[in-house]
């Protein structure tokens, strides 16, 4: 008997926009916090506006936090369902929301800061090394991949956690790591297994 709380889904694979889509549709996203977490607010009040880029942007609320903090926002997400939601949930910052997929989309401005949030680990671990990849080609020298990483060994995803010494293999040849925190406001399926981090491109 399937768990009263847990949807019945068709679709599996997390690389393909229709697991997305019917996640979204049936209103099933334990990875949304419904609002800004507190080291991302600290950053963007410490930091001078950027050019932002938020990959895999679910429900869009970071949008709100930087495009009121006057940054040029932009995020992207390869399911329709979740641009729709997205779009209804930003209301009059719908516009910086567009379904585009990661590994092609060309930003109209070239990004001074990538967004993690949610978006490495909810891709299977096969997709890293091409994740880093793009990271790295879409970010100038100087530029910045700020965000949230989540850690520990998952059998099952999304989300498929991380070691720390394999993020730090994938990372360093591109990216030096300038900020590494604990987290404090984590989500139920995040606790004790995320840390804020912010690494420069080399």
């Amino acid at each position: 008997m399937s768990d009263e709380k847990t949807p019945d889904f068709l679709f599996r694979d997390p690389a393909a926009p229709t697991f997305w889509d019917e996640r979204f549709e049936k209103a099933f996203m334990p990875w949304d916090r419904a609002g800004v977490p507190a080291a991302l607010r600290d950053f963007v009040e410490r930091s001078a506006p950027m050019v932002t880029l938020i990959p895999g942007c679910g429900l869009g609320h970071e949008v709100a936090l930087f495009a009121s903090a006057g940054w040029d926002v932009t995020a992207i997400d390869f399911s329709a369902a979740a641009v729709r939601a997205a779009r209804a949930n930003l209301g009059s910052l719908a516009e910086h929301v567009m379904e585009a997929d990661f590994f092609s989309f060309e930003p109209p401005h070239r990004p001074q800061l990538i967004y993690e949030r949610a978006f490495l680990c909810a891709l299977a671990p096969a997709l890293r090394t091409a994740i880093v990849e793009r990271w790295a080609a879409l970010l100038p020298p100087g530029g910045l991949l700020a965000g949230y990483f989540f850690f520990g060994e998952t059998m099952r995803g999304p989300p498929f956690g991380i070691g720390a010494a394999q993020l730090e293999t994938l990372l360093q040849p591109h990216f030096a790591r300038i900020e590494d925190a604990e987290v404090q406001d984590s989500i139920p399926v995040f606790i004790g297994k995320e840390r804020w981090q912010v690494w420069r491109r080399r």
